[in-house]
């Protein structure tokens, strides 16, 4: 009657298809179930185009990548007729109403469709009832890392899709285009990395509750940029190893200069290392940096040990030279240089003296010296402390000990030695 047929109007929870979906029948089929339901199981071809790779984390072990999913499959619910042949394109709206593959990634920690300025997701149906469904999707997913290497290391990352609730009996993933199913943007670029290949493979995973199901993964490996890690770490430890051996060329009594110069690159090495390790995850193994970085503090640290030995045994043989001679106990006989090298103060003439004294004597000098400048009689002094300059290398080459002779020789040969089978074993 024409008073249903008003009220039919009225009601507004009823909404009429549109044109479009009247055409594919939509309201005729039960979409629910996937295409060809009890029978073998639907072939979904899949290809994807890899647009970026956005970031790699070596802290949480994972890589995010952005990317275009594509999916190809028929449903013969969805032919229609058209006398041109051609396709229908549709948007986000009509996939909610149709069966699609539920593919998502295994391992992925976050994942979102691009949403700007609408959602990018297209849909489209061909006459014969062939799908292609595409989704621009960026995902974040584990990468299982081996730092042991590191900073030489090559890393190998793969992205796995795979099918949620349809295992093998229902839906069968296979890459669409063979080995030409993935495609990658020529403009990728990594800071820390170069890409060194992308490849697609396919496989099988088993779970005990649901049976086996289709994996398809997308497999890059990354190999790390060195040069950056020669800058910042490697180059700095090497100048502090060869650093620490110019104690090795200073005169044994002078304690301050030795002695600073070996705690300054102690500390400096410590620096460097807290530096690496801050940026890098906590593994329970020996990384291939950690190896070089503890060897040159070893190095370093052995330099400092060195001066230790060379002082104490300089000790010993003034305590027996000063036995020889008969002296007092704590009384030693010291010539210029030695002097001016243990307290930094010159004397002009062989002096006995105790070493408590050397300060106030080193005072005393000082006065005298600018007395002279003013009275201007002390040139035959000034000429002893220009000839005595043009000496000092030789006299203090001549005071060093034995152990410093071949510590200059040992320690460059011995870290020459140990970067050459470092670097040959890692590159």
């Amino acid at each position: 009657s024409k008073r249903e047929i008003k009220m039919r109007k009225l009601d507004s929870t009823k909404v009429r298809p549109l044109k479009s979906e009247q055409l594919l029948r939509i309201e005729d089929h039960d979409f629910a179930l996937r295409p060809g339901f009890g029978g073998s199981p639907i072939p979904v071809g899949i290809d994807v185009q890899v647009e970026s790779i956005d970031s790699i984390s070596e802290v949480d072990m994972d890589f995010t990548m952005t990317l275009y999913l594509r999916h190809y499959w028929k449903d013969e619910r969805l032919s229609f007729h058209s006398n041109k042949n051609k396709s229908m394109t549709f948007d986000g709206r009509l996939i909610k109403k149709i069966w699609v593959p539920d593919v998502f990634f295994v391992h992925s920690k976050r994942s979102f469709i691009h949403d700007t300025t609408v959602e990018n997701v297209m849909l489209r149906v061909y006459p014969d009832g062939n799908v292609l469904f595409s989704l621009r999707i960026t995902v974040s997913a584990m990468c299982f890392m081996d730092f042991s290497r590191f900073p030489l290391d090559t890393q190998n990352c793969s992205l796995e899709l795979e099918s949620y609730a349809y295992n093998e009996d229902d839906l069968m993933l296979y890459w669409k285009h063979g080995n030409k199913s993935l495609s990658t943007d020529e403009h990728i670029s990594l800071s820390q990395f170069f890409i060194e290949e992308f490849s697609a493979s396919s496989g099988l995973a088993f779970y005990s509750s649901t049976g086996w199901y289709n994996r398809l993964f997308i497999n890059f490996a990354l190999r790390r940029h060195i040069f950056f890690f020669v800058l910042q770490s490697y180059f700095p430890a090497m100048l502090m190893v060869m650093l620490s051996w110019v104690s090795f060329w200073i005169d044994r009594r002078a304690v301050p200069a030795r002695v600073s110069l070996g705690i300054t690159t102690v500390l400096t090495m410590s620096t460097i290392m807290t530096g690496v390790s801050a940026s890098m995850p906590q593994v329970s193994y020996i990384k291939a940096v950690d190896v070089y970085l503890w060897i040159s503090f070893l190095f370093v640290f052995l330099s400092v040990i060195e001066y230790a030995a060379v002082n104490y045994l300089t000790t010993i043989e003034e305590r027996k030279q000063l036995k020889k001679r008969g002296k007092a106990s704590g009384m030693y006989s010291i010539d210029a240089v030695q002097a001016m090298a243990f307290d930094g103060c010159f004397h002009d003439t062989d002096v006995d003296m105790d070493l408590p004294a050397f300060s106030d004597r080193c005072e005393e000098n000082e006065t005298r010296a600018g007395a002279a400048s003013v009275s201007n009689v002390d040139t035959p002094r000034i000429k002893r402390k220009r000839s005595l300059k043009g000496n000092v290398g030789r006299i203090i080459l001549q005071n060093n000990h034995v152990i410093d002779t071949y510590s200059r020789i040992i320690f460059p040969s011995v870290y020459i030695v140990f970067n050459f089978f470092y670097w040959g074993l890692y590159i």
